[in-house]
């Protein structure tokens, strides 16, 4: 094989690995955008485990104190109506805010999660678009290379 034949072979040889290695890379950056979405959604299931748990103490933590007061309250020999009927109420709808900033907490935390996933996604198939596009035009360059050396 003369010098232009074997530099042109060599150029479409070259080329055609290049393509290879592009196509490659472009599925990798897909899987990986996958996985970081996938461990973003166990994180938005672990981070509502966390908010559960914590409504669940506070509640507790509630009916405690109000177990106390009670108790207080009986034990002064002063019937559970009036002020100490309106603090127990206090501490009841104080607990309900709390609740529920709780609950507020934990939708925007999985919502944000929700977007990071998709995010994530997102930024994958454009990643591997972008490489897949470099694939294509390492092929083109690299035959137009091989055509010109060809004469």
């Amino acid at each position: 094989m003369d010098p232009i034949t074997m530099a042109a072979v060599g150029t479409a040889v070259g080329g055609t690995m290049s393509f290879k290695g592009k196509q490659a890379e472009a599925k990798q950056a897909q899987k990986i955008a996958e996985y970081n979405a996938q461990v973003a959604e166990q994180e938005k299931k672990v981070l509502a485990e966390v908010k559960r748990d914590e409504e669940a103490s506070l509640r507790k933590q509630s009916e405690r104190l109000v177990g106390t007061q009670r108790v207080m309250t009986a034990a002064s020999g002063v019937q559970m109506t009036g002020s100490p009927m309106t603090i127990a109420a206090d501490t009841f709808f104080a607990t309900q805010m709390d609740a529920l900033n709780i609950q507020q907490a934990s939708s925007r935390e999985q919502t944000m999660k929700t977007q990071e996933a998709a995010m994530t996604r997102l930024e994958g198939r454009a990643k591997a678009s972008g490489l897949k596009y470099q694939s294509y035009a390492s092929l083109i360059n690299s035959g137009s290379k091989a055509a010109t050396l060809m004469g």
